[in-house]
């Protein structure tokens, strides 16, 4: 059984920046098992398998593996996988490419650039604010002084599919001091909230940029994610709520503490029936071979 696998770097401005993701294409089913067992191989933040064949509402089915488990939605995965679907198996598309998840579908739109490459955007699914915590605990698991989280907002769980914590950061130096210590934050495991903690704060290295951030979540101990798009989706609609903004057009840097300097775009505005939520960034092509299962 051949399949194609192809690694891209998303929310990249450059190759070896951005966040890695392995997408593999083939039209003959794979094993749950073996699925985890590529992924756990590639070692990235997600793996995605996509199906050759469009279902009947044109979607490509698409399935999401970290290298512990499945996961029903993320951000980097699906403009990566849009990108490789769109070269691979719709070229000749000019809307867009459509993905079915487990959350229900969602549409990739490319949108060209002065340079003659495109910013892969994705809507984001209906996201729900949830269960706030107290600055204190939150702090000893991320190493830092409780006087170093912003009282801007509330840290905050939000979900779509998965679930990550909103921590606002007063400085560029608390973000960078920050780490997860998941012996300190299984206090707030067992409350319920879940071990994926996006930070963020307002200052930033690039003049351009509108707010820097970090993501670690547990996976096989703790990792960290150099662009994350579901986050900044979250962040869209914790902004939204909690600052006031009726839109928003933002640019996220992201990963420079670990020499994968990434650029996330996000779009959010207040609408009648809720949010409307976007996220974008580009795809740099890496390598792309045949894998035998």
């Amino acid at each position: 059984m051949t399949h194609r696998l192809t690694i891209v770097d998303v929310f990249a401005e450059r190759r070896n920046g951005g966040n890695p993701l392995a997408v593999v294409v083939g039209t003959d089913p794979i094993p749950d098992a073996t699925m985890q067992r590529i992924a756990t191989e590639t070692d990235y933040s997600e793996t995605t398998f996509v199906n050759a064949v469009p279902e009947q509402n044109g979607g490509y089915a698409v399935r999401i593996f970290t290298p512990a488990r499945e996961i029903d939605f993320a951000g980097h995965p699906l403009l990566g996988t849009a990108w490789v679907v769109r070269q691979q198996l719709a070229a000749n598309t000019s809307g867009p490419i459509r993905l079915n998840l487990a959350v229900g579908q969602v549409a990739v739109a490319f949108e060209p650039t002065h340079d003659g490459d495109a910013v892969v955007w994705f809507e984001a699914p209906p996201m729900t604010l949830g269960a706030t915590c107290a600055p204190e605990p939150m702090a000893r698991a991320l190493g830092i002084s409780p006087d170093d989280i912003d009282t801007c907002g509330p840290i905050q769980q939000v979900s779509a599919g998965t679930a990550a914590m909103i921590v606002p950061l007063r400085s560029l130096d608390a973000l960078r001091r920050s780490r997860l210590d998941l012996a300190a934050y299984a206090p707030l495991a067992a409350q319920g909230f879940p071990p994926l903690v996006y930070l963020f704060c307002s200052e930033t290295l690039g003049r351009f940029s509108d707010f820097s951030a970090r993501f670690f979540f547990e996976a096989h101990g703790v990792r960290e994610d150099p662009a994350t798009g579901n986050g900044a989706a979250f962040l869209g609609a914790y902004l939204l709520e909690h600052r006031h903004y009726a839109r928003l057009s933002l640019r996220i840097e992201q990963g420079h503490e670990m020499n994968r300097p990434s650029l996330v775009m996000l779009r959010a505005q207040a609408t009648a029936g809720g949010r409307a939520v976007q996220v974008g960034g580009r795809v740099v092509p890496v390598s792309q071979n045949a894998l035998q299962l």
